[in-house]
């Protein structure tokens, strides 16, 4: 047990478990996102799926245990960063990229400001929509109607540019954190490294085009 714990603690237990937490949300923000296109099927269908999702019993576990993801993936990333900082107090007198071959981008220097707009992102998205205002459906008796207010929220041109922005910068997190996860956990072997990239690059467009899309579709004509 002690060195299980000696191993987590140290950077490759560190970036192992930030790893392994990392690509567990980048799964939970794919099953989120395809929830949320339910928005564009109807009304009624979004309601329906948020209604359902309120009411499973799992929910609150499923809550607890990204709560405890997205807590050991934040601590982790901020721990490692600050080590490294404090093995190297001085920093580097000239920054210059790798060549070709080098993981280092804008994507990857910014990782701790991105994370650090994503964890106040995270709090702004849960108070406006999980504890906002709750309408009940007019179609639907008894369902919240999640869709007005999403619709409420986004024709205010504010929130849509806050939204697009958030989303952005969560394409460019999950861009270099879902490469760096494969090759923390050693799932890179030769020759795998632009194919992963690429992938990682896909699956960041994706999901930001995905969920970034919503507010726009909304704003530009979708109406309750």
């Amino acid at each position: 047990m002690p060195s299980r714990q000696s191993f987590f603690r140290s950077s490759v237990g560190s970036k192992y478990l930030i790893a392994v937490s990392g690509l567990s949300l980048v799964g939970f923000l794919v099953l989120h996102l395809i929830g949320n296109l339910m928005v564009f099927v109807s009304p009624d269908s979004f309601n329906e799926y948020g209604e359902k999702l309120i009411r499973n019993p799992l929910l609150i576990p499923a809550e607890l245990g990204l709560l405890a993801l997205f807590l050991l993936h934040a601590g982790k990333a901020v721990a490692l960063v600050l080590g490294a900082r404090e093995a190297r107090p001085s920093g580097y007198a000239v920054k210059k990229r790798a060549g070709h071959t080098s993981r280092k981008s804008w994507a990857s220097t910014t990782m701790i400001l991105s994370g650090t707009f994503l964890f106040v992102f995270v709090l702004l998205h849960l108070a406006t929509f999980k504890y906002g205002p709750h309408y009940d459906s007019v179609t639907q008796p008894g369902t919240r109607d999640l869709y007005r207010l999403m619709v409420e929220v986004f024709t205010r041109p504010a929130w849509v540019v806050f939204y697009v922005i958030g989303m952005i910068i969560v394409g460019f997190h999950l861009w270099h954190g879902t490469s760096s996860a494969f090759q923390s956990l050693g799932v890179d072997p030769p020759g795998w490294s632009e194919k992963i990239r690429a992938i990682s690059w896909t699956l960041a467009l994706v999901i930001a085009v995905g969920f970034l899309s919503i507010p726009l579709w909304i704003y530009f004509g979708a109406r309750a």
